[in-house]
């Protein structure tokens, strides 16, 4: 497979290339075979090592290792790509991946509890209710967990969704 880059280096050539720049030596990880990429990637760390494009490579390596290999576990990634679990943990990659698998899970933990106190105040929720309140995001659950505290009944709620989504 053949893939010519915006500046026209062809990227598989570039990954053998050691004047190519880190980044597109990077890109080239793209196409390359999976028994290739922890020799590519021991090289180009050992190449950029204590610069300023060390965490940025790291941070390539590890979005590309998952985009690739979405089926592969964190340590089969790190161990295919040469890079250690912690490197791979302070990627830009895992962060945004896991932070917003952490914020969901967040969310439900705030929409479960909103929900059993919204039943106990306003009395059985309709699943379209429920829906909606699940589908909230959080800084609206919470805003809802803090107004339900004044809510009379289930007119009260009504007007709070009707106001808020």
């Amino acid at each position: 497979m053949r893939c010519v880059g915006q500046s026209g280096i062809e990227l598989l050539s570039a990954a053998a290339n050691p004047t190519a720049p880190a980044l597109v030596q990077a890109l080239a990880l793209l196409l390359q075979s999976e028994q290739e990429l922890k020799a590519t990637t021991s090289a180009l760390r050992a190449r950029v090592a204590g610069s300023s494009q060390a965490a940025e490579i790291d941070d390539v390596i590890a979005a590309i290792l998952v985009a690739r290999f979405n089926g592969r576990s964190i340590q089969e990634l790190c161990a295919m790509g040469g890079i250690t679990l912690d490197d791979f943990t302070q990627s830009v990659a895992y962060r945004e991946i896991f932070g917003r698998g952490e914020a969901q899970g967040e969310a439900r933990g705030e929409a479960n509890v909103t929900l059993r106190q919204l039943s106990r105040r306003c009395g059985p929720l309709s699943g379209k209710q429920e829906s909606v309140i699940r589908s909230l995001p959080l800084e609206r659950l919470e805003g809802l967990a803090e107004a339900l505290l004044d809510f009379e009944g289930m007119a009260d709620l009504n007007a709070w969704l009707s106001a808020n989504t």
